[in-house]
Parts: C-alpha cells; structure tokens; sequence
C-alpha cells in the first residue's frame, strides 16, 4: 500500500514537470491564466528608410532653422497692489526677435509695460538682462538690447507688396511653449486699433494660430524673413486663437527705430491744433459746409498751424455736456486725401516726420481755401 502511495506521488510530480516544461514548447505559448490573449502571432510592418519630405515641409523646415536663432523669449516683472498683500510681483511673458549683433531686439510694448525688470532667453538657452532704449506706444513696439555672444539677427523684408493668400509664419512662445510655429496665410490687410488703442495702418490679418505669448514674435515670409511683429488676436472674450491674429507690418517699425535709437522715443508730426470730429448731424446742426471734417477748437500758439494763419473757434457752444469752440476752420483734406475724423489725420501723419510740408484744405465759412503747413513735433496736443 505504502509502495503504491510512493508510486502515485511520483507520477503526479513528474507529470507536472513534463507538462511545464515541454507542452508550452509545442503549442507555440499556452496561457496557464486564461488572459485573453491574442492567439495569433503580432507583425509589424516597418520603414525601410527614412522618410523623404515634401517640398512643403521642406520649406517649413527650411522657415523654421532660419528664423528660430533669432527669436527670443522676454520675461518681464512688475509689482502690482494687492488689497491683502500690498505690493505683489507679477510675471508677464512675450515673444521677440534680434534685430542686430549688437543685440538690439524688438518686441511690443504690452509685453513689457510698466516693467521694472526684462530677462530675455534666446534659443539656445542663454538668459540676458534686457534694458529699454525706445518705446512707441501708439504703434506698440519696444527696443529693447542685451549683451551677449554669436547672437543671430533676423533679416527684414518689405511689407509694402504683400498679399492676400500669401504663406506665413508665425514663431513665438505661446503659452510659454518657445519655440513655437505656426503657419497660415494672409487673410487681409486692413487698419485697426493696436492693444494700446492707436491705429495700425496697414495691419496683417492671419489665421496662423496666435496666442497669449506670441505677441511681439516675428511673422515671417515663405523665405524666413519677417514681415510683420504679431500683436494681437481677436478673441471674442477667450484668451487663446480663433483664427483671426494681427501682426503690425514692418514697413511701420523700420520708419521708427531710427527715432527709438536716438530719442528713446518717436518724434511725431503735428498739426498743432486742439480738434474735433465732425459728422453729417453734427455739421448739419452747425449749418457747416461740408458732411464731415476736422473742426479746429484751438491753435497751438507758435504750431504749425498757427504760423500757417488757421483759425480756431471763438463761440462757445455745447455739444450734449461736452464745451467746444464754434467758429474755427473746417479741415477736409490733407494732401489731397480726405480728412473725416482724427483717425484719418493720424494715419497721414504716420508717413510724415516734423520739418515736413503738407497742404491742408479747409472751409473758413463757406469759403474754401488751402494752406501750407510745416509740421512741428507733437507733444500734448491731439492732432
């Protein structure tokens, strides 16, 4: 009996080993847990070489090596109030790009409002101290300049010709992602109002994406080369791309930084008139000439529009709650193009440098009449 018991275990033990050891290898691979497994073999199919790109991503790739040297992170840092903290420091981030070897780089002027400290990281990495050398606030642009070593400037194109349909690019730091790109074409060329609130002749619409971050970063051409300074998405109330960015041309920031260098500042014509628009109900109700115009309230003793013998108004009147002047001249035309608001004015004025001659064409009454105007430099006048 004792014998049989010792037969038996043994045949249980040494059925056991046989069937781990050597079943598995004649099925292929059995699954003792019932897993689920696939039960037929995987296969892969793999690249027999490396991919060969299209000429398309060819030149996005070509766009991108270009430009990136050149395009900057800025970190600016200011203190602002906080009612439970008092003082509080607040971080703001944008994008920019080298303009010069002597690391001069351009950016918009939110980016770096009321900033009381810029740190800007170029690609490769290297934190510089930025400081401010001009500002331009009416067309939101900033000249900053770092010190650093082998910096890599961005060559400049001409935004005059360019074209609805026309590929661009857009590098920045969106979201503090750098080294970000996006592409689109132009979707229009319109005027528009900047973050600050002064007029963008000319400005590129985009639907290459745009975010919080890019501001400030180059829009580039199919060669890499930039056109424009992207400054602004319409948002709708979101904070992110909705397919509609603008990008200030570059025409508009190459016709200032010779001012931001020198002056620190831009040296805007003026007429040297106190003004105010005039519409068709308005110049209706004031028996005026004409539909529209600049009505001049005021002459700056000694501007250019004084010398040149306009008028301003000598009746007080009152429009709603707000005091103006009736009686003055009514501009229509500067140069021959139409003059129906202040807007029209300022954007005449964004081509013209103090020292220039325009012709003004104004009603002094019914009467219409010209005159030649030497710009002077506008401080706190409005036009």
């Amino acid at each position: 009996m004792r014998l049989r018991r010792v037969l038996l275990v043994v045949l249980l033990v040494g059925g056991f080993w046989w069937v781990t050891a050597h079943l598995p290898e004649q099925l292929g691979r059995i699954d003792l847990l019932n897993t689920g497994g696939s039960k037929s073999p995987l296969t892969l199919t793999e690249a027999q070489a490396a991919p060969a790109y299209d000429s398309d991503e060819q030149n996005n790739i070509a766009v991108y090596k270009k430009a990136l040297p050149s395009v900057v992170n800025i970190t600016s840092k200011s203190m602002t109030f906080n009612f439970f903290y008092g003082q509080v420091p607040q971080e703001g981030q944008g994008s920019g790009f080298i303009l010069d070897k002597a690391g001069h780089v351009l950016t918009n002027f939110h980016v770096i409002a009321d900033a009381n400290r810029i740190s800007v990281r170029t690609s490769d990495k290297h934190d510089y101290k930025a400081t401010i050398v001009g500002a331009d606030k009416v067309h939101d642009l900033a000249l900053l300049q770092i010190t650093g070593q082998n910096l890599q400037p961005v060559t400049l194109a001409d935004s005059t010709d360019l074209t609805v349909g026309q590929k661009v690019y857009a590098i920045g730091n969106p979201f503090g992602l750098n080294g970000t790109m996006t592409r689109g074409i132009i979707s229009s060329i319109r005027s528009i109002r900047g973050p600050e609130g002064g007029p963008i002749e000319d400005a590129i619409q985009t639907d290459a994406a745009i975010n919080p971050g890019n501001s400030g970063g180059p829009l580039l051409n199919s060669r890499g080369e930039v056109i424009g300074i992207n400054t602004l998405i319409a948002s709708n109330g979101v904070e992110q791309s909705s397919g509609i960015g603008f990008a200030i041309p570059i025409n508009t920031a190459k016709a200032v930084l010779g001012d931001l260098t020198k002056y620190g500042r831009v040296r805007r014509p003026s007429l040297g008139i106190v003004s105010l628009a005039i519409g068709p109900d308005i110049a209706d109700q004031m028996g005026l000439p004409a539909e529209s115009g600049v009505l001049v309230q005021k002459v700056v003793p000694g501007g250019a529009a004084d010398r040149a013998g306009l008028h301003g108004g000598n009746q007080q009147a009152y429009l709603g709650n707000m005091a103006i002047m009736m009686g003055g001249d009514l501009i229509v035309q500067i140069d021959g193009k139409e003059v129906a608001d202040t807007s029209d004015i300022a954007i005449i004025m964004d081509k013209r440098q103090p020292g220039d001659t325009v012709t003004v064409t104004f009603y002094r009454g019914r009467r219409k009449m010209t005159a030649k105007l030497t710009l002077g430099e506008g401080h706190d006048v409005n036009t």
